[in-house]
């Protein structure tokens, strides 16, 4: 069992380090290097290993099992989110200097939409177990759309969020300051930064909707699921900037992506005739993501020469 103790001091945890983010480490807008990116991307990922250590110490190994293989999945499909963000970002022409900021709200409001779909999802199987079948159906779907629309064009402007918000409240041109609201003319305006924040919001909804039920294949445990999103979500903004220069180079990325939706998927689908180990799940997952890295380095090396 998880005690009201540990929630509580994960969340104070989370709270502390987006606290000493925005308030200290980023307090002034600057822009993010490289190597700021791959130091906070480090430390990220240390903190979830270590995490993983303490689940493995308190709950044993098929939980930290189950941690450490959620987290990867998690981790892999927020690669996902990093091609949102560097063409969204492209399109609304956002400078380097404010994205952080950007990500961080659009971030926060991803932790709670997903706190929200954990608690749902969990409840859903609990109360009506054939729910499962749906959600792996799903997944292997999912799976499938994302390998015949791998080239699908992202259209801002033709999302419903953003078409509403340009009717309701007048939309200043270009970029001016980091605000998100500005007054022009006695009158209240967003700046492009909201629009590109409710489209990022927006988009997450929708990968939401997908990495879920994929970490709900791995374990229905609510804090393991939880945590391992939590972990993977707060690391996002770095990887972005560590890696949004080499973004193009992914090529077979989402296929290996897709891979795993369908297999997950699978897996849930035959959960009750057939359970695949945790152990062999995280060796097929972590297999993978590995080899479409490799194979989208290998590839865009030997066009480039």
């Amino acid at each position: 069992m998880h005690t009201q103790a540990f929630w509580l001091e994960f969340n104070l945890f989370v709270l502390l380090m987006l606290a000493l983010d925005l308030g200290i480490f980023n307090r002034k807008v600057h822009i993010i290097t490289i190597k700021e990116a791959l130091i906070w991307s480090g430390i990220w990922v240390s903190l979830a290993l270590v995490f993983n250590v303490f689940v493995y110490y308190w709950y044993g190994e098929q939980k930290a099992l189950e941690f450490l293989t959620g987290y990867l999945v998690e981790k892999s499909l927020s690669v996902d989110n990093i091609f949102v963000f560097v063409l969204v970002f492209r399109y609304f022409q956002i400078p380097p200097i404010y994205q952080h900021k950007v990500l961080f709200w659009g971030i926060l409001g991803a932790l709670v939409m997903r706190v929200i779909f954990i608690f749902a999802g969990v409840a859903l199987i609990e109360k009506f177990h054939w729910t499962v079948y749906l959600f792996g159906v799903f997944l292997i779907y999912t799976g499938y759309k994302m390998f015949s629309e791998k080239d699908k064009k992202l259209e801002p402007e033709k999302n419903i969020f953003i078409r509403l918000v340009r009717r309701i409240i007048p939309v200043s041109q270009g970029i001016q300051s980091e605000k998100f609201f500005i007054r022009e003319n006695g009158r209240t305006h967003a700046t492009p930064l909201f629009l590109v924040l409710l489209f990022i919001e927006a988009t997450d909804l929708i990968f939401a909707v997908d990495s879920i039920p994929a970490i709900l294949a791995i374990t229905q445990d609510e804090f393991m699921v939880y945590t391992s999103n939590v972990f993977a979500i707060l690391g996002l903004r770095s990887l972005y900037f560590a890696l949004a220069h080499l973004i193009d180079r992914f090529v077979y990325l989402t296929y290996g992506l897709a891979l795993i939706l369908v297999f997950v998927g699978v897996k849930m689908v035959f959960i009750d005739v057939f359970k695949i180990p945790i152990f062999i799940s995280l060796l097929v997952i972590a297999f993978v993501i590995s080899a479409s890295v490799i194979l989208s380095f290998l590839k865009t090396r030997r066009n480039a020469n």
